[in-house]
């Protein structure tokens, strides 16, 4: 039985030459875990872009752009609206939530830690999962705006120290792509615009 491939990636923030790139990756799922657009301006032109890989194509508002304006967008270009929602992979489930916590900007697409909270528990009890947030959470490698200071979510890191998915995936702290860090059970990264390529077993 042949492995499930997924091309995770986030905060593409108007940069359509590396979203182009990311989309050429041969895969089974492409998910936009949150900050395609910078202050919701160039959502057309994304959605442009996304529709080459149209059905395979699952995607989460960040905090610069708002859940009406991703759903707007996914409907129009045949694409999947993946916030708050998850589907099966093989034996895994896939999990998504978009959305940051509070931010200093008053972007569009924030949330109380307490919706975070209450968002995340519709998937407690699905095993095994890959969860796929555009927040980090909390105190951690992946939320390190500079040294010391931390602006994740407190309610992302309560979930993955309780539940311990699998896999857990985030953005929206651009000084933290890349990183990986073990948390319990959990391997969580930072996948930023680099993106990274998930096979599933």
């Amino acid at each position: 039985m042949r492995s499930v491939k997924l091309v995770i990636f986030s905060d593409i923030h108007n940069d359509w030459k590396t979203l182009e790139r990311l989309l050429a990756l041969e895969a089974d799922y492409y998910i936009a875990a949150g900050d395609q657009v910078s202050w919701a301006k160039g959502i057309e032109r994304c959605g442009e872009i996304l529709e080459a890989r149209g059905d395979k194509v699952y995607v989460l508002p960040g905090n610069h752009e708002s859940a009406e304006l991703v759903d707007t967008m996914c409907a129009r270009f045949g694409l999947h609206n993946f916030h708050e929602r998850h589907i099966q992979v093989g034996k895994w489930r896939v999990a998504g939530l978009g959305y940051s916590n509070p931010t200093p900007f008053d972007t569009p697409g924030e949330y109380s830690e307490l919706e975070i909270g209450e968002r995340l528990q519709r998937f407690a009890g699905l095993t095994p999962l890959v969860l796929i947030c555009h927040a980090p959470p909390f105190g951690t490698a992946l939320d390190e705006v500079r040294n010391g200071v931390h602006a994740g979510s407190h309610s992302v890191r309560e979930f993955i120290e309780k539940h311990q998915p699998e896999y857990f995936f985030c953005g929206h702290i651009h000084e933290a792509e890349g990183v990986t860090i073990e948390m319990g059970r959990t391997r969580a990264m930072n996948v930023g615009k680099k993106g990274y390529l998930l096979e599933l077993e």
